[in-house]
């Protein structure tokens, strides 16, 4: 399991979150050339304006930012549910208002 504070971890080279918008490499040639797909069609990264390859830059940081708050949200879903199986065993002990 990664965590957000760990040294280790490298921002993704690759957005996964929506598969519309996704930065490939071409790993058929020998030579990696970055190839984004971008609904449907193809474009050579290297071959795109400036102000586009921001964009391109800006999808993979929100892609990147999405997937670390996924990945929160599943965590403090599991220490809900621990939780609640603790209140469920302790409450046992407390008498209900009838």
């Amino acid at each position: 399991m990664k965590l957000p504070w760990s040294s280790s971890q490298k921002p993704p080279e690759e957005p996964t979150a929506n598969k519309s918008n996704q930065v490939i490499t071409d790993s058929a040639s020998n030579t990696s050339s970055p190839m984004f797909d971008f609904e449907g069609k193809r474009y050579d990264f290297n071959s795109l304006p400036n102000d586009v390859k921001e964009l391109v830059r800006g999808l993979r940081v929100a892609d990147a930012q999405i997937r670390m708050k996924q990945e929160t949200l599943r965590v403090l879903s599991v220490g809900r549910q621990t939780i609640g199986i603790q209140m469920k065993e302790k409450i046992k002990k407390v008498l209900p208002i009838s």
